[in-house]
């Protein structure tokens, strides 16, 4: 009786195990997408292609792939398939009304918080994610300290570690692609105006007063750097009787061993300069964040290999001597220089308009191909995620657009948008205002 329980037993495990592999394999995401124009990124365009899509990834691309039984077939006979756009810069999920401060955690206080990591404060559910995506943003930065729009333009020193996410998921755990993809540092300034908010006035300030406060937040800086290489080298023993944990030099250590990036918030010249120098000079790998006069140090930016993320190129030019187009023709002066450029949105309100930005560039010299690597390829390579994201390949994660034109030209529609494999919906809060209100009944007369 005990061996015929111990046989019907098995049997019964072997029937469950049996029954949930195949429920696992008739619930595992597959698509074949076909008949679409397939922009890889990484050769030409590919004719009535076929992209076909397991379990997060692409599983296939080309022409002539054999559809698999099964597969969920999305007819795209005159539409486009690309990447998914990159937003190298936003505030997502940690900026929801900007005028609201209790709705707004993108900055911590004190000047050194290197252990504030953005993931953990970033909100699944804010608005802004699903209007962004329906842009055909599958991935983004989110970044604290980063001033922009949203964050009402608030920065520290070091400000925290830069988070990189999928647009969807009920949880960060569902989101998160790279929790700790770059410290955050706004570079300093040398300040000889500053606003007094109980006068309301402007107050000057002589320059080597300015000059001084500048350069003693440089040095702390350094300092801090210096303290994170220690500590560094303590971990080596933590069972020195002197180690005592600390979790802000905890955090450096990857930065100061090369690890993680240094996103360096800089627009002007003379901030460029010093911070490609002081990079240098700790060895310290940096990504310029902003970079509004970048075109001035170009040079010393190619010599040194520093990628540089873009502000916004429809805003007005840094400098009121500057070109009414300055930052529209400078993406293309900055790439003919030998300098690897992305473009970002730098806050959640205006991130829908990410592709339109590389358009205004491209309308001013820059090609295409690098207009459209710029908000896809370019960025996964400058946070090291470019083995996962930014071109359609086999292997890849399939965040993936389907649309009917080109994603850089504001009238193009996504019709289709999938991330980590899945189908996702772009119903958004703008969709739903917009066709409440144009259902809205006429009045009677």
């Amino acid at each position: 009786m005990i061996r015929l329980r111990r046989v019907l037993g098995r049997l019964l495990f072997v029937a469950i195990l049996g029954s949930t592999t195949a429920l696992n394999a008739q619930t595992a995401a597959e698509y074949a997408i076909t008949h679409a124009k397939i922009f890889t990124l990484a050769g030409p365009p590919i004719e009535d292609g076929t992209v076909l899509i397991h379990d997060g990834k692409v599983a296939a691309v080309g022409s002539g792939i054999a559809i698999p039984a099964g597969a969920q077939v999305i007819d795209a006979k005159g539409l486009q398939v690309y990447p998914g756009l990159f937003d190298a810069v936003t505030q997502m999920g940690l900026s929801e009304v900007g005028a609201v401060r209790a709705t707004v955690d993108t900055t911590e206080t004190g000047a050194f918080n290197p252990d504030v990591v953005a993931a953990t404060a970033i909100l699944p559910s804010s608005a802004h994610i699903p209007v962004t995506r329906a842009a055909g943003i599958t991935e983004v930065i989110a970044a604290p300290a980063s001033g922009g729009f949203d964050s009402g333009g608030v920065t520290n020193l070091v400000g925290g570690q830069a988070s990189a996410i999928y647009l969807a998921g009920w949880t960060i755990d569902d989101m998160v692609m790279k929790k700790h993809a770059a410290l955050v540092v706004d570079w300093p300034e040398v300040e000889t105006r500053s606003f007094d908010f109980n006068t309301f006035s402007v107050k000057e300030k002589p320059f080597p007063e300015g000059k001084k406060e500048y350069d003693k937040q440089v040095n702390q800086l350094a300092d801090y750097m210096e303290q994170a290489r220690h500590y560094a080298q303590a971990m080596q023993n933590p069972g020195s009787v002197n180690f005592q944990r600390d979790v802000k030099l905890e955090a450096m250590v990857p930065v100061v061993r090369g690890e993680v990036p240094l996103l360096v918030f800089a627009d002007t010249a003379r901030q460029i300069r010093d911070s490609v120098e002081f990079c240098d000079k700790q060895k310290l790998k940096m990504i310029l964040a902003g970079g509004a006069e970048a075109w001035k140090v170009k040079d010393l930016l190619r010599s040194k290999s520093v990628p540089v993320i873009l502000g916004p190129t429809l805003a007005a030019p840094p400098d009121e001597d500057d070109a009414y187009d300055r930052l529209m023709t400078q993406p293309e002066e900055l790439r003919a220089a030998g300098v690897k450029i992305a473009f970002a949105s730098f806050d959640n309100s205006f991130a829908r308009r990410l592709g339109q930005q590389a358009a205004n560039a491209v309308a001013h010299g820059l090609p295409y191909d690098e207009g459209l690597k710029a908000v896809t390829l370019y960025p996964a390579q400058m946070f090291g995620l470019d083995a996962q994201l930014g071109t359609v390949e086999t292997g890849k994660i399939a965040n993936l657009i389907v649309t009917n034109g080109d994603p850089l030209e504001v009238s193009t529609e996504v019709r289709y948008l999938f991330i980590k494999g899945k189908l996702t919906s772009t119903d958004n809060k703008q969709k739903e205002l917009y066709e409440k209100y144009r259902n809205r009944p006429k009045a009677s007369r």
